[in-house]
């Protein structure tokens, strides 16, 4: 027997994301997302579902299968409530949105541009910022935690992005995924020299592991990251280029303490309609 799910899916950045119409329970979730991220099915990084809003100011609710927040997810919904409303050439639209894994309200600027939605919204505030060196393979490996309240990133500078760097990466989020409970992992590798990001994304609960072509998230930490690092700065922008492309991140400090995080990137919307995956 076959279930149809409604679903658009969506180009942030390369970072693959489909959002479900959700008329199913919350309990399936989890099945259906990773029926849909499969090669022989939708095919994407990443699935949410909207919901409808608790607060009456937030345009929708969006539910990560995982439980986790995520940038380019809030980015996507924003775009198709945009075109929903018949959003036009050049113009823009601000709004709400509730988004799991935070429990404040994101807000997004959305502005049409030709067939794609250029989006800012600004994330969630890290709790906890860190350095730590720790014991790992053997060798020591020196890591900036970036905690939030449902999920924690890894930031690790390095020259290059090798096959073994990247193995390394995976078997950390694996033991991190075992270790902290988190609702997702990120480990963001980063070249500081040519603002390069490779950004590793682990949700335990859906065993779900992928080097993301552009994640925004990973980029809202980096920016925290390098507001924490140059504590002397007021402000700090930088576009930040991933496999996908660029993603810009703009983080505002009072008196060496981050008030606003901010990201920006384009989004296209590729497909529209019914997937069919097994009962």
């Amino acid at each position: 027997m076959k279930q149809e799910i409604d679903f658009i899916k969506f180009n942030p950045t390369q970072n693959m994301t489909v959002l479900v119409k959700a008329n199913q329970p919350v309990e399936e979730y989890g099945r259906i997302a990773s029926k849909i991220m499969s090669y022989d099915n939708v095919y994407a990084e990443q699935v949410g579902f909207i919901e409808k809003p608790r607060n009456h100011q937030a345009a929708a609710h969006l539910q990560m299968a995982g439980g986790e927040f995520c940038g380019n997810a809030c980015m996507a919904l924003a775009a198709y409530i945009a075109s929903e409303k018949g959003l036009k050439q050049n113009d823009w639209m601000e709004l709400l949105l509730e988004a799991s894994g935070t429990d404040r309200l994101i807000m997004c600027q959305v502005k049409r541009d030709s067939d794609e939605y250029y989006c800012q919204v600004t994330m969630p505030i890290p709790k906890q910022i860190e350095q730590k060196t720790i014991q790992y393979d053997g060798d020591d490996l020196d890591i900036v935690i970036v905690r939030y309240q449902e999920f924690i990133h890894i930031v690790i500078e390095v020259n290059e992005f090798s096959s073994a760097v990247r193995e390394k990466a995976q078997s950390l989020a694996r033991l991190l995924g075992i270790t902290i409970g988190a609702n997702l992992i990120g480990i963001l590798l980063y070249k500081s020299k040519s603002d390069e990001l490779a950004p590793l994304i682990y949700v335990p609960h859906l065993d779900s592991m992928v080097w993301e072509r552009g994640c925004g998230s990973g980029t809202a930490s980096l920016g925290a990251y390098l507001a924490w690092k140059n504590k002397n700065k007021r402000n700090v922008a930088a576009t930040i280029r991933q496999p996908g492309g660029t993603m810009k991140v703009v983080a505002h400090c009072h008196e060496g303490i981050l008030t606003n995080l901010k990201i920006e990137g384009c989004v296209g919307i590729v497909a529209q309609g019914k997937a069919f995956i097994n009962v």
